[in-house]
């Protein structure tokens, strides 16, 4: 984990997730009442035992909640590990 890098940019996000199989999602029934995507995720289907859990949605609408919750991508080169985190 020590190679893990930190990252908002969202050309270098999109460009790591689609290079590792990742797609943008949420979890499903996670919705929030004031029309929130629920909980953000980079889903790997082809990596997944449990795709039902995960609706896929436009990159577009994942860096607008992205924004909206203040998060970073912690991710290491090798796309093994990835995890959203807060900015802070």
């Amino acid at each position: 984990m020590s190679d893990s890098k930190k990252t908002t940019d969202h050309k270098e996000i999109k460009k790591w997730a689609e290079e590792h199989g990742g797609v943008p999602s949420v979890i499903k029934g996670t919705e929030d009442d004031g029309g929130g995507e629920g909980v953000l995720r980079i889903h790997f289907p082809k990596k997944s035992d449990d795709n039902s859990s995960f609706e896929e949605i436009s990159w577009d609408e994942f860096f607008k909640e992205f924004e909206n919750s203040k998060l970073a991508l912690l991710h290491d080169p090798d796309g093994v590990f990835n995890k959203l985190v807060s900015r802070d």
